[in-house]
């Protein structure tokens, strides 16, 4: 078998279509995508788009636990909501709790859901 360095250099000595024939051989045969690397060979063998950093995230309540009253609690401080409404969500889970939050704000949310008993996710 050959080492890696001989395939990379076999690679690099084909012309774009036929790397571009190469990546949706692989994809069809081993059920992937190398979407980030077809778009650099589509454009010229340059860098990728840098990806941008998650500036926004959104707490959702995965769980209610076996504490529903201090999460229902809990929800009803961190969003405003009527006894109503956070009972509403708080069932209905898994629902975003609040949104458009920094990562700290989100991560201090998500503690005091836990905290509460609850389970939450940061996306």
């Amino acid at each position: 078998m050959s080492s890696v360095e001989e395939i990379f250099t076999q690679i690099n000595e084909l012309k774009p279509l036929e790397i571009a024939e190469l990546i949706k051989k692989m994809e069809d045969d081993w059920g992937v995508s190398a979407a980030p690397a077809a778009v650099a060979i589509a454009g010229g063998g340059g860098a990728a788009a840098p990806v941008e950093e998650q500036t926004e995230f959104e707490v959702v309540l995965t769980a209610i636990g076996d504490k529903k009253i201090q999460v229902i609690k809990e929800v009803r401080a961190i969003t405003g909501l009527g006894l109503k409404e956070a009972k509403e969500l708080v069932e209905g889970a898994p629902k975003t709790v609040k949104e458009g939050l920094d990562k700290d704000e989100a991560a201090k949310i998500k503690e005091q859901i836990e905290s509460a008993g609850g389970q939450a996710d940061i996306k």
